[in-house]
């Protein structure tokens, strides 16, 4: 949620930056329920104090063995309307609230200013993309004739799924497990292992609801007992620190978990409906970092270096690129993909993106460190992708496919796999 500070200060610098995502702020609401909201707590606090002083007057005159009948039944009409101007009052700042949180980040200063991916700025490109003399197929027809069964997964669950088995099973396993190595071993983040359901709460202080309620899975063990698959490891692991006040000593905090990823793709009918890319259900290896305001551009800077790292060690050709801010998700304030080469398509996908939230998601989790004054203050949130499990498999299949049909296995993935240099029909 963005600061209300920033509102009060100074709205027509807000609504010019949410501009520029394509966010009409409505000002005219904001203003209307700011003011109702002044107007209820002078009133509230105007009462508070009248109610204070006749109960000190109370006390005064029945001290003196006055009669302070009157004075009691003044006491009571003020309280009764106190309840009612207190009422009112929750009542406008829970509307003010549920207005705001559907208002997005307000991006960074370096974000370039555009509408869609059209107007992304590519930052850097690494690796070599491989010439082929022969056709090349895509990882549907690769993958085919290894255990990639996209029929049997229609069977069992509907579109959008997928069942492996055999080698391409063992190759999506021996991804996972490098990466996540990779990002304990080399980068220094602490190994978690979460709940694949969260109840709304967590879901509300990453940002993912109210607003995006209708790509989410859910279920429930009853009418107040509703939970939700998680559409990614983001949500567990940056909730660690919700309503929590954390030492500034302890920063930062590292964490990764390699958690399956649920999402109905609500609004995506149609694309991409060949193949892996877009799903219901795969995994992804997840980096978060919880850190000190002042570090939180240099952690990320940190962060697509770890998910760039993943894509050189598995030498897959890469770009990445800096989101524009009509392009950007709804909480970030910065964000870098990381788009790897498909032959298939002759062109680059996204595999990872990597953003700092800033103190978005902290103000919804009261998520706070104290300083060496001990002072509390909002701490930054960032997160990304170390990789997507699997859109790493389709770029390795399409990128290490042999004319023959066999698939060529990335030196650092051969002790995952046994040993073995290839998959061939025979393996």
């Amino acid at each position: 949620m963005i600061d209300t500070t920033l509102l009060r200060d100074d709205l027509a610098a807000v609504e010019k930056k949410l501009s520029t995502r394509g966010f009409n702020f409505d000002s005219k609401l904001f203003s209307s329920l700011e003011t109702q909201r002044k107007e209820l707590q002078v009133k509230t606090q105007e009462l508070q104090e009248s109610r204070n002083q006749l109960s000190k007057q109370i006390g005064i005159e029945k001290s003196k063995g006055m009669d302070s009948t009157d004075i009691m039944n003044e006491v009571s009409k003020v309280s009764s309307d106190l309840k009612d101007l207190e009422t009112n009052l929750l009542k406008i700042q829970n509307e003010l609230q549920d207005y705001l949180l559907t208002v997005p980040n307000l991006p960074h200063d370096s974000v370039p200013v555009g509408k869609n991916e059209n107007d992304n700025q590519v930052v850097k490109e690494s690796g070599t993309i491989k010439t082929y003399d022969f056709e090349v197929k895509d990882h549907v027809d690769v993958g085919f004739s290894h255990g990639l069964d996209f029929d049997l997964g229609a069977k069992l669950s509907g579109a959008r799924f997928t069942f492996m088995r055999g080698p391409i099973a063992r190759l999506h396993r021996a991804i996972a497990q490098f990466m996540l190595d990779t990002q304990i071993n080399d980068h220094g983040y602490e190994e978690c292992y979460t709940p694949f359901l969260v109840n709304a709460d967590s879901l509300l202080g990453t940002g993912q609801l109210p607003k995006f309620e209708e790509d989410l899975f859910s279920t429930s063990r009853g009418d107040d007992d509703r939970l939700f698959l998680i559409p990614t490891g983001e949500v567990p692991l940056t909730n660690l620190a919700r309503e929590l006040i954390v030492d500034e000593k302890e920063l930062p905090i590292k964490l990764t978990a390699l958690t399956p990823c649920f999402r109905s793709e609500a609004g995506s009918y149609g694309k991409d409906t060949r193949g892996m890319i877009r799903q219901h259900q795969f995994e992804k290896v997840e980096m978060v970092q919880i850190v000190h305001p002042d570090h939180s551009y240099k952690a990320l800077d940190e962060m697509v270096q770890h998910a760039e790292n993943i894509l050189s060690k598995l030498e897959l050709p890469y770009r990445v690129v800096s989101l524009c801010t009509g392009d950007m998700g709804f909480g970030a304030s910065k964000t870098y993909d990381l788009e790897v080469w498909l032959p298939s398509q002759q062109t680059y996908r996204e595999i990872s993106s990597v953003s700092n939230c800033e103190a978005f998601q902290s103000r919804r989790m009261k998520a706070r460190f104290k300083d060496s004054n001990k002072k509390n203050h909002l701490l930054h949130t960032l997160n990304g992708s170390g990789l997507a499990v699997g859109r790493a498999l389709v770029a390795i299949l399409e990128n290490y496919q042999e004319s023959n049909g066999d698939i060529g296995i990335p030196t650092v993935l051969q002790a995952y796999m046994g040993g073995i240099q290839k998959i061939s029909i025979e393996t």
